[in-house]
């Protein structure tokens, strides 16, 4: 699969970074196309945990699960797309700066898809490479208090 990848420095701890992009309940906030996120569970956020989210692509509006596949507070996280005819993962990764003071994101993106969805694929890939680093630029204002 090939990975788009995108890498911001946030003044910000890790702690708050990883607590902040890994909760379901704020993708809509920061991720552009993400319509609406509903928990699957209650419990608190780890591997398992799974979201209906509804993104738009395009004309089409995409609803499918999401699900932590890799939960390592504050460093890394796997959350991944299941069901449908598209699979997508994104991995995030946290890298303390000065001290813990400030953080290195990197988020990288894969897709893959069956059936109909290899139709969608290049829709898929160019608006990824459009909107990730739109959506970190977001991510670093919500948490650095500019937005």
């Amino acid at each position: 699969m090939e990975r788009i990848v995108e890498t911001i420095e946030i003044a910000g701890r890790p702690e708050d970074v990883f607590s902040y992009a890994t909760d379901f309940s704020h993708f809509p906030e920061w991720q552009t196309g993400v319509l609406s996120v509903r928990r699957e569970d209650h419990a608190s956020l780890g591997v398992g945990s799974r979201a209906a989210v509804t993104r738009q692509a395009g004309p089409r509006k995409l609803p499918r699960t999401e699900e932590i596949t890799e939960f390592d507070p504050p460093r890394r996280w796997t959350v991944r797309g299941v069901g449908g005819p598209l699979t997508a993962i994104a991995k995030g990764t946290i890298e303390p700066l000065d001290d813990g003071e400030r953080s290195r994101l990197t988020i990288a993106l894969e897709f893959g898809a069956q059936g109909m969805g290899k139709s969608l694929l290049p829709l898929i890939r160019r608006q990824a490479r459009r909107q990730l680093p739109r959506n970190e630029q977001r991510l670093k204002e919500l948490l650095e208090g500019d937005a």
